[in-house]
């Protein structure tokens, strides 16, 4: 009984971490050069703002870097997503009126905006929506999202656009951002597909678009409200001192061993680990040391200076029109036969094309890996005879030499 005890514990507290808001930017910008968040920001909440209350419109760039289909979140989920920053950062969210009265005289319209970006830096319309295949399953918090040879994809100009890579996350982590004052090509926001947007098949808990409005703040240059510390300080004037960070979604008020006073913690602020629907503010300090990134001598000054919400401005000719899929961007270096298949379905290597030692992976059409192997030689053959009949994607190789085909079963 005491092992059943121990293991229904240990599946308790499992399944508890994984409900957990995890965000690796306090790692992240710990392991930079030039880190310019925290107590040594010197666009902190005491420096001069840009145009008192000037209306700031921050153009975004969505890369969307997918291993499968489901991966390849909608346009709909990322246009989701902008209505929720909008909304959060201007305090027009829904759920503003949740703020505890002890601290609504302290939340703050940052007017701040983000738009999709629509014109490119050679000045030719965009939707500011990038898709790209990936043949990695996940990416850590190396910043490999952030580049096309390491399998993600490059950085548009960080000067004038925020960029924000949407994948697959390793392990529990939900997003990270870049601080101010970091590498321009690597100056953005990354974040977990299902935890972006408040549209399409999401994370319970992390189902509202508060991760990319966290990871801004971030990139705006916010500490997590507790100090990243036991008791430790974010260096905004207006935001209580807290034990640590949040989880779930307490009651107010929730007091910790370091409260100044009974109200406790502001566990409602954007920069806490509560749950979605238990975020709804940013203070007024806050919106003072995000403003101050602006200043004619701070790091994101240029965006004052970045028209690329304006599709007005798109004066060049368009880029073609292509299918962003993998199924018709890449040259098919192999054929296969017969094709309906019934049982074993033969390769064919084309010019030149070295089938031996090449992965081959088949999925559904939701994005489902259904089987991959290595192929030994170049007589390999694929049984198929146990799957159902239906239409399958076949991925031959890896990287440039890779080849994607379509297959029906009958």
């Amino acid at each position: 009984m005491k092992f059943l005890f121990l293991l229904l514990s240990s599946l308790f507290i499992f399944s508890e971490m994984q409900a957990q808001r995890t965000c690796s930017s306090a790692e992240y910008a710990a392991g930079l050069s030039s880190l310019q968040t925290g107590n040594n920001n010197p666009y902190g909440s005491t420096a001069r703002d840009t145009v008192a209350n000037e209306n700031i419109t921050i153009p975004v760039i969505i890369h969307i870097v997918y291993h499968n289909a489901s991966q390849n979140i909608s346009d709909a989920q990322v246009i989701s997503q902008l209505k929720v920053l909008n909304e959060d950062f201007r305090r027009l969210n829904n759920d503003a009126s949740n703020t505890p009265n002890a601290f609504k005289p302290f939340a703050a319209d940052t007017r701040i905006n983000f738009c999709l970006a629509h014109v490119d830096t050679r000045d030719r319309p965009v939707s500011g929506i990038i898709r790209k295949y990936t043949t990695k399953e996940s990416f850590s918090v190396d910043d490999a999202v952030k580049f096309s040879a390491a399998g993600g994809d490059d950085a548009w100009d960080s000067r004038k656009y925020l960029n924000i890579w949407v994948c697959n996350m390793e392990g529990n982590n939900l997003g990270y951002a870049s601080p101010p004052g970091g590498q321009a090509d690597k100056d953005g926001i990354v974040i977990q597909f299902d935890a972006f947007g408040n549209t399409g098949n999401l994370r319970t808990n992390f189902n509202k678009g508060r991760t990319t409005t966290h990871e801004a703040g971030h990139w705006l240059g916010l500490r997590h409200i507790w100090g990243d510390d036991n008791c430790g300080d974010d260096a905004i004037f207006d935001t209580p001192q807290q034990a640590y960070y949040n989880n779930n979604c307490p009651s107010f008020p929730h007091v910790s061993s370091c409260s100044p006073n009974a109200n406790g913690d502001m566990f409602m602020n954007f920069m806490d680990y509560t749950n979605d629907a238990c975020m709804n503010m940013f203070t007024e300090g806050q919106k003072s040391k995000m403003r101050g990134l602006f200043s004619v001598s701070g790091p994101r000054n240029s965006f004052l200076f970045s028209f690329a919400c304006d599709s007005s401005l798109a004066t060049a000719a368009p880029l073609p029109t292509t299918d962003t899929t993998a199924v018709a961007v890449l040259k098919p270096s192999v054929q296969i036969f017969p094709n309906p298949v019934h049982q074993e379905l033969n390769l064919v290597a084309l010019n030149g094309y070295e089938l031996a030692g090449k992965s081959i992976s088949v999925f559904n059409t939701t994005g489902m890996l259904l089987m991959k192997k290595t192929i030994t030689n170049a007589n390999d053959k694929l049984n198929l005879s146990s799957f159902n009949s239906g239409v399958y994607i076949i991925v031959i190789g890896q990287g440039s030499d890779r080849t994607v085909l379509k297959l029906i079963k009958i």
